[in-house]
């Protein structure tokens, strides 16, 4: 695998994909700059070593050029993160922007406009992509929030250079999630929440091979309960999948996987922050009531499986952690991952619900890793290849 690491950049312009597809307040403000904090050891690396760097991204789903969705936005942003100050043109591609990037000195920076500002982009187009290749000597993909996308940066663009290689952010991502699927230390536990089945299926097929341990939470916990034949009450369900959880069960049988249920959960009569709650067996949940979070019982379970596990996937809540009622389960499973990793488990969470919940708690720096693209990594967890890593490759 190739990174930055194996190159010296003096004298060279580096043409970064980065995702600043970060989150604007209604005055146009970021409101998270993770996501540049995250791409800053690149950049840094590249300008320390006597380059220069141009930058490209994307900002949300724009419908032609809206201005809301400018990277201009977040010049300043860039500039207090990094420490140097872009240079930004209003474009990505076309003969002034060529002209700002072969003006570049070395040690300073060209923020590109909007990606999606061209419909080529999202279409993979070669020509779009040729033209972004012209911009730079050395290709560095550092977004893996991205990378399962054939887009024109993320993708095409690096078939047009000779050297090409990961930035520290991706070659991170590769590295935790390779460290997940293909671990040499036992046991191995996946914690996997959320709403559906359905979402996580191929998840699940592809990891029972690779894993020791399965934890079910959050709402898919129904579906499989009401398949072992258990009473829910109103809690979430996706009747048709119910065949399926007992077809997951069984592989998981046959694999020597241990899947760990909840036994009880804290349970509402109503999806609200008010409603009144009791603690019921998972599986005589009464009508009218409906399952909101894991119960004390399940906690005690599954605290005992991570605090012996050496490595550790969470991916998804085990309740309703948005609100403060239904979010002990979560809080808890955070804490207990928290302890494994500092008794030396590596841990990795991933997916959008279930780093929202790290972020909100305050178990960032508690964990070993924390993934920031959820599409990406759910797709690797699936088996299947990201087109923005195989292009590196080739």
């Amino acid at each position: 695998m190739k990174t930055i690491d194996d190159y010296n950049f003096k004298g060279k312009r580096a043409l970064i994909r980065v995702d600043f597809n970060v989150p604007l307040d209604e005055n146009l403000k970021v409101t998270d700059a993770n996501r540049i904090e995250a791409a800053k050891p690149s950049i840094l690396k590249i300008l320390e070593d006597g380059g220069s760097v141009v930058l490209m991204s994307h900002l949300g789903r724009p419908e032609g050029q809206e201005a809301k969705f400018s990277l201009r936005n977040i010049v300043s942003k860039v500039s207090e993160v990094i420490g140097v100050e872009p240079k930004f043109v209003e474009d990505c591609v076309g003969e002034e922007v060529k002209k700002a990037a072969d003006n570049l000195q070395p040690g300073e920076i060209l923020l590109l406009e909007n990606l999606r500002y061209h419909k080529e982009e999202k279409a993979g187009d070669e020509e779009f992509a040729k033209q972004l290749s012209e911009l730079g000597d050395i290709y560095v993909n550092d977004a893996f929030g991205t990378a399962h996308r054939a887009h024109a940066s993320t993708t095409v663009v690096a078939k047009f250079f000779k050297d090409k290689c990961f930035g520290y952010l991706l070659a991170k991502e590769i590295k935790s999630l390779d460290k997940v699927l293909h671990s040499k230390e036992k046991p191995v536990t996946a914690i996997l929440g959320g709403a559906k089945v359905s979402s996580k299926i191929t998840v699940i097929e592809n990891i029972l091979d690779k894993i020791d341990h399965l934890i079910i939470g959050g709402g898919m916990t129904y579906t499989f309960i009401k398949a072992k034949g258990g009473k829910i009450g109103n809690s979430l369900v996706e009747e048709d999948k119910q065949e399926l959880a007992l077809e997951i069960l069984e592989k998981a049988k046959e694999k020597g996987v241990q899947v760990h249920l909840p036994v009880d959960s804290v349970i509402a009569d109503s999806f609200s922050e008010q409603a009144s709650t009791q603690i019921e067996q998972v599986d005589n949940i009464p009508d009218g009531w409906m399952g909101l979070d894991v119960g004390p019982e399940t906690l005690k379970n599954f605290a005992d499986v991570i605090s012996k596990s050496r490595i550790i996937l969470w991916n998804g809540p085990v309740g309703v952690f948005e609100m403060e009622t239904f979010a002990k389960g979560t809080i808890e499973i955070g804490n207990f991952i928290a302890n494994a990793t500092k008794n030396g488990a590596f841990s990795l969470v991933g997916g959008g619900d279930s780093v929202a919940a790290v972020k909100k708690f305050g178990f960032e720096d508690k964990v070993s890793y924390v993934s920031t693209g959820g599409g990406a990594m759910l797709e690797m967890l699936e088996g299947k290849s990201l087109p923005g890593i195989e292009a590196i490759g080739q």
